[in-house]
């Protein structure tokens, strides 16, 4: 434990301070943001679906690591570690290998549920916040540091690999004093990071694959579904899967085919394509929709400018978007930065 919030060589305790008042305010936020879900519904879901959710894309592509120092839900579960009452428990790689595929699963799964509940329904996006949450905390008494969460269950983890393959730059680890060596590769630590980088079981090569030629598609699927409150019938409820379905499978069977045909360095660049495809394509859709411009005409919505301003604005800000993503994944030459500054092993 007196280890656990003392960095062994990145950071002095007044930079220890400050994250830990960083991590404070953030989680505060999303205390806010969830009880406004609670007990104003309207304005939770405008916080935390057209506001918070859509800058959580482009900052995973550009600073990973931040997001990583200061996730809620990564300082939920990471609470019981810091005070010691841990058991700290170690994974397999096979363990942890599943773990990945069933955060691929639960991605898939998860996100088109918002059309048919979640972005119309503040309670129930609380209620899965605070269900991930517990998920995330409850093993944070049993396992060491980030295995089970961070870098395994989260829904979003599958993501943070494929978007920060090419962070600004790598920034000291705000969480782990002492490197255990609970992940290996410790997606944090190992530079350039991506899905299926040094796979160690099958079931890490499948989520790797999964989400890197499903995601372009599933994106595009999912703008062209529309918000559905109060859905009758089983068959209103599975047509939200439909379209991000039919996408997911296109561009994964296009993945598939395109890598038979690859060496390992030309494979890579192929990932870099398909990150910066699924990224563009996401704020290709979702800048318009939070103006008023979007394929449904509330869906989505922050601020209706639709008659205040002219159409080609919004197009010009995706196709700025997408030179932006595409420069930054492909073009831009790699540099070699990991999330987060490795810290010290600890003495076994």
């Amino acid at each position: 434990m007196a280890t656990s919030f003392k960095s062994v060589n990145q950071l002095s305790s007044t930079s220890i301070l400050i994250w830990r008042l960083v991590q404070g305010v953030v989680w505060l936020i999303g205390a806010t943001i969830f009880s406004c879900l609670v007990f104003y519904p309207t304005l939770g879901t405008l916080l935390f679906w057209n506001i918070l959710i859509p800058i959580a894309p482009a900052l995973i592509v550009v600073a990973l690591g931040v997001w990583r120092n200061v996730c809620p839900l990564a300082t939920t579960n990471l609470l019981p570690r810091h005070f010691g009452c841990s058991k700290r428990k170690r994974l397999s790689q096979n363990q942890s290998g599943k773990l990945n595929l069933i955060s691929v699963l639960a991605f898939f799964i998860i996100v088109p549920l918002r059309h048919a509940v979640f972005n119309t329904n503040g309670v129930a996006t609380a209620a899965l916040i605070f269900s991930l949450a517990m998920v995330g905390f409850i093993a944070g008494f049993f396992y060491e540091w980030k295995s089970v969460w961070c870098s395994g269950l989260c829904p979003v983890h599958p993501v943070e690999k494929l978007y920060g393959s090419n962070v600004l730059m790598s920034i000291p680890n705000a969480h782990c004093g002492e490197c255990q060596n609970c992940v290996i590769p410790c997606p944090d630590s190992t530079p350039n990071m991506f899905p299926n980088a040094f796979g160690k079981s099958r079931f890490h090569n499948i989520s790797g694959w999964l989400i890197t030629g499903g995601l372009p598609g599933f994106i595009w699927g999912w703008f062209h579904v529309p918000d559905q409150a109060g859905l009758s019938s089983v068959s209103s409820f599975l047509s939200v899967y439909e379209f991000p379905i039919m996408g997911f499978a296109i561009t994964l069977l296009l993945f598939t085919i395109i890598t038979t045909f690859l060496n390992d360095s030309n494979k890579r660049v192929l990932i870099q394509v398909y990150a910066a495809a699924s990224v563009s394509c996401y704020y290709w859709f979702r800048i318009p929709s939070l103006i008023g411009f979007g394929n449904f005409e509330s869906d989505g919505l922050l601020i209706n400018l639709k008659g205040i301003i002219p159409s080609w604005i919004p197009l010009g800000i995706s196709i700025c978007t997408t030179l932006f993503f595409f420069f930054w994944l492909i073009i831009r030459k790699p540099n070699n930065n990991s999330w987060l500054i490795r810290p010290e092993f600890a003495n076994k």
